[in-house]
């Protein structure tokens, strides 16, 4: 694509999202200072019309961007707004004095609410790919241990286990000296691969300590975790989508958490900023919304997701580095609680 026509694609791109409505040569070369006329202008909007960019809506002149157009734009011409040093005061302001992890994640959604006025969707730590830091067991009766279990990230699990064994003296703190060479640094889900190779190993039978401690484990670690969702601020919905039936798709989808879920997923695993436009978002097959999301945690361990969901014409200049901030801000904090 030659460089006028970029300059008219963002041009159009940028009137649509500031004002929602078709966009037409005359408008475009008045505001962008082309240096060419209205019919040269409109010649290039209709060759970005057979490239798929723009389209044509019934009864209008102008032109609006499509999802690919919408694609590009985001992909190749759009400059992100850094957040000025109030607007990131005011973010890290918010998790002043946050006393646990869900704290942190309660107060991410409300400065996300309140500064992009979309609908914030938060993935809370998984548990599964948080790294272990603690896992010991405490005696409670003598048929009963108490699992504490707690990650990186804060988060903390205990769970009650029964004993068929009578334990011996220092027996336990054994146990437990042996749990902890063996969860350092592993996720839970590495940590159960683990106990299920040992349990397999034909010594381990022969070593009462070990066996013990394996067998302990394999009861107390949880099976996969699901990660819960929250999702907040639904009613802005009501006040930036384009049409009530769209309003009303997107609050239904929005119910089923499960595509929500999936999505996140998939962003997890994606380092940075991710965008979904349209039908890449595949929630409840919509083609009038975009998402934008972020993980948070360490580099290459992420335990969450952070984003928004909106309609397609959002600010993306503006959301993207709200988002991208708050995720920053809540992988910062985890550490401290």
């Amino acid at each position: 694509m030659g460089n006028r026509a970029k300059k008219v694609l963002h041009a159009v791109v940028t009137e649509y999202l500031g004002s929602g409505e078709a966009v037409g040569s005359k408008t475009i070369t008045r505001r962008y200072n082309f240096d060419v006329s209205p019919a040269t202008v409109r010649s290039v909007m209709g060759e970005l019309e057979e490239l798929g960019l723009l389209r044509h809506p019934h009864a209008s002149a102008g032109r609006v961007p499509t999802e690919r157009g919408l694609r590009y734009y985001v992909d190749s011409l759009l400059r992100v707004r850094g957040l000025s040093g109030a607007e990131k005061e005011g973010i890290q302001n918010h998790f002043v004095g946050a006393s646990d992890v869900g704290d942190v994640v309660e107060r991410a959604r409300d400065v996300l609410r309140e500064m992009s006025h979309l609908t914030v969707v938060v993935q809370a730590p998984r548990i599964d790919s948080d790294t272990i830091s603690h896992l010991e067991f405490v005696k409670l009766r003598e048929d009963q241990l108490l699992a504490v279990i707690a990650t990186s990230a804060g988060n903390v699990q205990n769970k009650a286990v029964q004993i068929d064994f009578s334990l011996e003296s220092g027996e336990l703190e054994r146990i437990n000296n042996y749990l902890r060479e063996l969860v350092a640094g592993r996720t839970l889900a590495e940590i159960r691969a683990r106990v299920a190779a040992e349990l397999e190993d034909e010594r381990t039978r022969h070593d009462q300590v070990k066996a013990r401690a394996l067998g302990l484990a394999s009861v107390a670690v949880p099976e996969h975790h699901r990660a819960s969702l929250i999702v907040d601020g639904q009613s802005n919905i009501l006040s930036v989508a384009e049409s009530v039936d769209g309003a009303r798709t997107l609050l239904r989808a929005l119910e089923e958490k499960e595509f929500i879920l999936k999505l996140l997923d998939r962003t997890l695993q994606a380092p940075g900023i991710c965008v979904f436009i349209g039908a890449e978002a595949n929630l409840a097959d919509l083609t009038d919304v975009s998402v934008v999301t972020a993980p948070y945690g360490e580099e290459n361990r992420p335990v969450g997701t952070i984003g928004v969901i909106g309609p397609s014409r959002i600010n993306y200049a503006k959301v993207i580095s709200l988002v991208d901030f708050t995720a920053d801000v809540i992988t910062k904090a985890l550490p401290k609680l």
